[in-house]
C-alpha cells in the first residue's frame, strides 16, 4: 500500500508592504513618489484612505478601540491581530504574566526602537514563529520599527522616544494581550519547556 505524503503548510509569508485591497487590507505606508505627491495617509496599492490620521496621531488610550480598528485595515498589522500565537511565545507570556510582562514590553520598546536613526530599522523585531508574544504585539500595534511608529503613531525617527511615548506604546502592546491572550495571569505561572525542533 503507498503512503500518502502530508503537505505540512509552510509559515505565511508577510511583507510590510503587502496589500489585498479586494478584501480591504491595506498599505499606508507612503512610498518616496507619493511623499513628494503628498499622498500620504492612503493606500499605496488602491489610493483607499480609510484612517482618520489626525484622530490617530493624538494617541489616546481611551479612544484605543478606533486605533486598533484602523491599524486591522492594514495587511501586516491584521495578520498579527489573527495569526496563532506559537506555543513557545504562548508559554513565555505565562510565565511572565501580566506584570513582568508589561516590564519585558517597556525594556525592549526602549532597546529596539527608541533611539532615533537606527542603521537596522525595519529588522530589529522579528516575525512570528520567533518564540516572543511581545514580536508579535509590536508588530500588530505598528511599533515594531521606527518607520512604523512615525507613520502610525506621528512620533518622527529622528527623535528618541519619550517616556510617555513608551509608556503609550507598552499600553498598547498591552491591550493587544488583553483581547488576544485574555486568560493571562497577572502573576506567572509553571509552564514546562517546549524543545525547538
Amino acid at each position: 500500500m503507498e503512503k500518502l505524503k502530508l503537505n505540512l503548510l509552510k509559515p505565511l509569508k508577510v511583507k510590510c508592504t503587502d496589500t489585498d485591497c479586494k478584501k480591504d487590507l491595506h498599505c499606508f505606508k507612503a512610498t518616496t513618489e507619493m511623499k513628494k505627491r503628498d499622498e500620504v495617509g492612503v493606500c499605496r496599492e488602491c489610493g483607499v484612505n480609510l484612517v482618520d490620521w489626525h484622530r490617530l496621531h493624538s494617541r489616546d488610550l481611551h479612544d484605543v478601540e478606533y486605533t486598533f480598528d484602523a491599524l486591522k485595515h492594514e495587511l501586516i498589522r491584521h495578520h498579527f491581530w489573527h495569526v496563532e500565537i506559537d506555543q513557545r511565545a504562548l508559554n513565555y507570556a505565562k510565565r511572565k504574566g501580566r506584570t513582568a510582562l508589561r516590564a519585558a514590553v517597556r525594556s525592549r520598546i526602549k532597546t529596539s526602537i527608541a533611539a532615533p536613526n537606527n542603521a537596522y530599522d525595519g529588522r530589529q523585531t522579528p516575525m512570528e514563529g520567533s518564540g516572543n508574544p511581545i514580536h508579535y504585539a509590536q508588530h500588530a500595534t505598528a511599533s515594531c520599527c521606527r518607520k512604523c511608529v512615525e507613520y502610525w503613531h506621528n512620533i518622527p525617527v529622528t527623535v528618541t522616544l519619550s517616556t510617555e511615548e513608551i509608556e503609550y506604546l507598552t499600553n498598547l502592546a498591552m491591550m493587544f494581550f488583553e483581547e488576544r491572550l485574555p486568560d493571562l495571569q497577572d502573576g506567572g505561572q509553571h509552564v514546562p519547556s517546549v524543545r525547538k525542533d
